[in-house]
């Protein structure tokens, strides 16, 4: 499954306000940055072959309208024309990505969001959603492995291994013998759960009742499977999976404040969000990964723009196209559906079967006309709190210089 943070891949910095790990509050979290030469000719998302400022490709109508080319627009566009459909993707900037598009200052590149990954590798149902659209896709990006990053703590500072036991170790050292029993504690509840988790194809699982189409009902056999291995406890425990993963730490009395902002930290690396966030299933999809022996994290080796392009290629390969610098002004609804996009240049786009918006809820409120969504979506969108701010400190550093000499 993807891990996707903002935190970087090779060091974690604890924000005391979103994590309360009582750490100075001058402490800035530095994002990850790519190293590049002025020879370094590796396309990223700010790259020529996609840093265009477009005209508008081709005919004015499309199958399906796609607005915003984060990762999931792109998927959406890419899987969309790989399925015949003329789709064309619409993007206010001028490179595509979203907050995973990497930028170039002065022959440094530099990754801005996403740096932690796992399963690009993958295959099959179980594999990686991200590197399931890949494959469709016809294409790959090549990945560095590794199994650890440095951890900065009040408590201390250490490498911490992804893995069975090597967690317990830290904790042990770093905070207490009741933190270790805890997260025994909460392995020995979860693990148990993965058989129902790994049931269901992470693709599969969602957060509304579309699950019972796209889960239970098409996976029911290996549910049931799943259900009779795990026994009567695990089968119990398996019932909380579309719930969040706070309410299962809350059932076992997890009080240890170490552990619960631990908990909080993984959520956030995996979901964007805290436990009360995130879905039991894709926790418990995710201990099962990274806490099984010889388990893998992953970095693309070209940064974050080299998954963009990738996503950019495979869907111009199957003839969607991306207009980048179009920024969409308004959806036009007629008669309760979306049949098509104006832009802010005055031009009308025709979407003869749907319009797609991977913009965030709040601004895709205001493309639609008023009172053309349904309240219960508008009161939720008014009552859903945008994530906090957060600084990025970005270093570059000279890829004739060899990194292991900087830190002897």
């Amino acid at each position: 499954m993807a891990l996707i943070s903002i935190f970087p891949s090779s060091a974690l910095h604890f924000n005391s306000h979103s994590f309360n790990f009582n750490a100075p509050k001058h402490i800035i979290r530095p994002v990850l940055a790519r190293i590049s030469s002025q020879n370094d000719q590796t396309s990223t998302s700010n790259g020529s072959a996609t840093k265009q400022n477009n005209s508008f490709p081709g005919k004015p109508e499309a199958d399906v309208i796609v607005i915003g080319s984060g990762i999931g627009g792109l998927c959406c566009a890419g899987l969309l024309a790989r399925y015949k459909q003329d789709v064309i993707l619409f993007e206010s900037h001028d490179a595509p990505g979203g907050a995973a598009h990497s930028f170039e200052i002065k022959d440094y590149k530099f990754d801005s969001g996403p740096s932690l990954f796992s399963g690009f590798q993958s295959r099959g149902p179980q594999a990686n959603p991200l590197a399931q659209v890949l494959d469709a896709l016809g294409e790959s990006v090549p990945c560095a492995s590794y199994d650890s990053w440095m951890v900065y703590l009040p408590e201390g500072e250490f490498l911490s291994r992804i893995g069975p036991t090597e967690f317990l170790k830290d904790l042990e050292k770093y905070v207490s013998l009741d933190a270790v029993q805890e997260w025994r504690k909460l392995l020995d509840t979860v693990l148990p759960m993965s058989a129902a988790a790994m049931a269901l194809p992470p693709l599969s699982i969602r957060g509304d009742l579309g699950v019972l189409s796209t889960a239970a009902a098409r996976y029911a056999p290996s549910l049931l499977k799943s259900f009779i291995q795990m026994g009567p406890q695990g089968a119990l425990g398996a019932t909380k999976l579309l719930r969040p993963f706070s309410e299962i730490v809350d059932s076992i009395g997890l009080k240890n404040p170490f552990v619960r902002n631990w908990v909080d930290l993984l959520c956030f690396l995996l979901a964007g969000v805290k436990s009360n966030g995130t879905l039991s299933a894709e926790m418990v999809y995710m201990f099962a990964e990274w806490y099984k022996p010889g388990c893998k994290l992953e970095y693309p080796l070209h940064g974050t723009g080299a998954v963009v392009d990738a996503l950019v290629r495979g869907m111009q390969k199957f003839g969607g196209r991306l207009s980048l610098n179009t920024h969409v002004e308004n959806i036009v609804v007629e008669n309760g559906r979306a049949i098509g996009v104006k832009l802010r240049n005055g031009q009308f786009v025709r979407a003869k079967k749907a319009v797609v918006s991977n913009a965030s809820m709040w601004d895709t409120l205001k493309l639609l006309p008023k009172d053309v969504a349904p309240k219960l979506y508008q009161d939720r969108i008014e009552k859903t709190p945008q994530c906090e701010s957060f600084m990025h400190l970005h270093l570059g550093f000279d890829a004739e210089v060899s990194i292991s000499s900087l830190f002897l």
